[in-house]
């Protein structure tokens, strides 16, 4: 099954509106490449040696990312091993976002069965601003209406479809849902993501997966303009 771009029409727009307003009430949020760990020479730079030492969270930024797990598969080491949906279901953080996946039928392994993606994950305190019934009602609909629902198509806001670390993904970055988002900032003076409408701050991005990237942010975007 694949990703597909989205129609965005006059009633998927209405029903993004309240999903944006929403998804909370459901729950409760380094690169993923390799290095390759050696010079020319055959001997480790020191940068590299001390990502190796590190572990997986050694490239990730922002203050949220204090509250992932320390060991464990919600961990940093232990999300790098697992596709991305199976990842998030193992943190803590996301628990919100993963029951809003696991809604429409084949989407958690349609993202886990992608060969590269950028995810940008609202955390738990972001769908925790959404009107339990809203919520309720996308996530009613998502099951009968499947990749044809407003969920699906809010969902798909949130991926890019290339995987790219914190240096890559700057810039204008095109969705799953046709439409795009902008990414501003760094590492050191913070990041955003914006779709124009709803701006997010990245509260711990740069998360590996094996299939991708992710970055937890702090606002649920609609993608309506």
């Amino acid at each position: 099954m694949k990703l597909q771009n989205l129609r965005r029409g006059a009633g998927i727009a209405t029903a993004a509106v309240a999903m944006s307003l929403t998804l909370a009430a459901c729950g409760g949020e380094g690169d993923a490449r390799e290095s390759s760990g050696a010079s020319n020479s055959g001997v480790s730079s020191p940068d590299e040696s001390t990502a190796a030492a590190e572990g997986a969270g050694s490239q990730t930024f922002g203050d949220g990312c204090a509250d992932v797990p320390t060991d464990g598969a919600g961990s940093f080491d232990g999300m790098v091993k697992d596709p991305v949906a199976t990842a998030a279901s193992n943190n803590p953080l996301l628990t919100t976002l993963v029951a809003a996946v696991t809604s429409v039928d084949g989407l958690a392994d349609t993202l886990n069965g992608a060969e590269a993606l950028t995810v940008f994950a609202p955390a738990n305190s972001a769908f925790a601003e959404i009107p339990e019934k809203d919520l309720n009602g996308l996530v009613a609909g998502a099951k009968e209406q499947g990749q044809e629902s407003p969920l699906y198509s809010i969902l798909a806001h949130h991926v890019v479809g290339a995987n790219n670390d914190k240096d890559a993904i700057v810039g204008e970055q095109d969705t799953l849902a046709g439409d795009t988002l902008t990414i501003a900032g760094d590492a050191e003076s913070g990041m955003t993501v914006s779709d124009g409408t709803v701006t997010a701050n990245v509260v711990c991005g740069n998360v590996p997966t094996a299939n991708a990237t992710v970055y937890v942010i702090d606002k649920v975007m609609t993608g309506v303009k």
